[in-house]
């Protein structure tokens, strides 16, 4: 997996070997804080995607989409995400 900073999103190259999916994701100044405040955002999605990749296959993820919305699929999310980057 590569995150790459793109502007005001992150671009994010999954290859499992199998296949190879690209995603952009954003993140805004009240998901930085919710998420993952003081973390580097890079590692703040590197770490979600992870998150993500635990759970369903990168080809089922979303090519296009805001941190938040991982909560609406996943409600556990937010307090997993703290705890891995152990924030507060």
């Amino acid at each position: 997996m590569r995150v790459e900073p793109a502007g005001a999103a992150f671009r994010v190259a999954v290859d499992d070997g199998v296949s190879r999916t690209s995603h952009v994701v954003t993140v805004s100044p009240d998901e930085q804080a919710r998420y993952g405040p003081g973390i580097d955002p890079v590692r703040l999605v590197e770490e979600s995607f992870r998150f993500l990749l635990e759970r369903e296959p990168a080809a089922s993820i979303l090519p296009r989409f805001s941190l938040g919305v991982i909560e609406r699929y996943f409600p556990e999310y937010p307090e997993e995400i703290r705890r891995r980057l152990r924030v507060g």
